[in-house]
């Protein structure tokens, strides 16, 4: 019934269990386990309170990855440079930004104006990628790069069935 690396609901009322079995189409159900219990109260939360916690994990992991585009961009590696900065806009004008807006929304409950912002959250992952293929593939910067935006993207896509498993 569960395929691989999928965590079946707890009848004794496992809530992050029950939270990402409900978004298993869309997302690793053993990474969104692992990551909903590395946050304090999540064992207790409920389904918006995920969401939440998922919106402030994928908000941190794309500052994080703004962050290394920045630094990456610094060291001055001219191949990776342009896509680099590339990287450093997506993450800064488009996900974060919008993942903080549709946070609070959300935690207001104002699910239209919280969905209105799922265009733009995964910008990010999607913009730094398509920016490091060609002259930057290959570089340590790319490389680097590629596996912040793979925790990002993984992070987005929690956040957006969650958000559209609650709304």
């Amino acid at each position: 019934l569960y395929g691989a690396g999928a965590v079946a609901p707890d009848p004794a009322g496992d809530t992050v269990a029950a939270s990402c079995d409900a978004i298993r189409d869309f997302v690793d159900v053993a990474f969104c386990v692992s990551h909903l219990r590395s946050v304090p109260g999540a064992a207790t939360a409920g389904r918006r309170g995920h969401l939440l916690m998922a919106a402030d994990m994928a908000a941190a992991a794309g500052s994080a990855a703004l962050d290394a585009a920045a630094s990456a961009a610094a060291r001055g590696d001219p191949a990776a440079q342009d896509a680099l900065r590339a990287c450093e806009f997506v993450y800064g004008a488009a996900s974060v930004p919008a993942l903080r807006f549709m946070r609070g929304y959300a935690a207001a409950g104002s699910w239209a104006a919280a969905r209105s912002l799922l265009s733009l959250t995964p910008q990010g992952g999607i913009g730094c990628e398509a920016a490091l293929k060609g002259a930057a593939a290959g570089t340590a910067a790319a490389g680097d790069m590629a596996a912040a935006n793979r925790e990002f993207s993984q992070l987005n896509a929690m956040v957006t069935a969650l958000l559209n498993a609650v709304s």
